[in-house]
C-alpha cells in the first residue's frame, strides 16, 4: 500500500506527487506576485521569506522522491498504451525533474548571492556556499524564472495527459496515482 508495485504507485509516491504539485504551483504565483512588489510593500520581506522556505522544503521533497524512487518498484505503463507516448511521457517527466532541479539549485544561488544562509521558517539555517560569481543573482534570476515558466507548461501538458488518459482513453493512468490498486 505504501510502495509502488508493478501496477500502481504506493502512498507515499501518491502523497509526494501531489504535495510537491501544489507547492509548485504556489511557488509559481508566489513568485509571480513577489516580482510585482517593491521594496516597500508590506509584505515584500514576508514572501521572500516564505517563497525561500517552501521552496528548500520542496528541495528536501525532491532529494526524497529521487531516493524513494531510485529504491522503489516504478509502475509499467497501463497496458495497450502506445510506445511512443509512453517514451514522451518518460522523456516529460525526466524533464520536469531537471527544471525542478534547476530551480531549487538557481533559487539557493539567488538567495545566497550575498553570501548570506537561507532562514528556513525560522527554524534552521542553510549556509551559502564560499564560490560566488560575478552577476550570481542576476543570472540564477533569470534560470529561475524561465526554468520554472518552462516547468509550468510541462505539467500544464502532463495534467492535460492524465485527462486525456482518463476521459478518452478510460484507462487507469490517472487513478493510480490517486490510489493504490491492487495489482491486477
Amino acid at each position: 500500500m505504501f510502495k509502488n508495485t508493478q501496477s500502481s504507485y504506493g502512498l507515499v509516491a501518491i502523497a509526494l506527487h501531489w504535495l510537491m504539485a501544489v507547492m509548485v504551483l504556489g511557488l509559481f504565483g508566489l513568485g509571480l506576485y513577489m516580482v510585482e512588489l517593491t521594496y516597500y510593500d508590506s509584505w515584500y520581506r514576508g514572501s521572500m521569506d516564505l517563497h525561500k522556505s517552501v521552496g528548500i522544503t520542496l528541495a528536501a521533497l525532491l532529494i526524497f522522491r529521487f531516493a524513494w524512487r531510485a529504491l522503489g518498484t516504478q509502475p509499467k505503463p497501463v497496458a495497450g498504451s502506445d510506445k511512443l507516448i509512453n517514451a514522451i511521457a518518460h522523456s516529460a517527466h525526466l524533464v520536469i525533474y531537471v527544471l525542478l532541479l534547476g530551480i531549487v539549485i538557481s533559487g539557493y544561488l539567488i538567495s545566497t548571492a550575498d553570501g548570506r544562509s537561507i532562514e528556513v521558517f525560522t527554524l534552521f539555517n542553510i549556509p551559502a556556499i564560499e564560490l560566488s560569481v560575478e552577476n550570481q543573482a542576476d543570472i540564477a534570476g533569470k534560470v529561475h524564472y524561465w526554468a520554472a515558466c518552462s516547468l509550468i507548461g510541462l505539467v500544464i501538458l502532463h495534467a492535460l495527459g492524465a485527462l486525456k488518459h482518463h476521459f478518452i482513453d478510460k484507462d487507469k493512468t490517472l487513478i493510480r496515482m490517486i490510489k493504490p490498486l491492487k495489482d491486477d
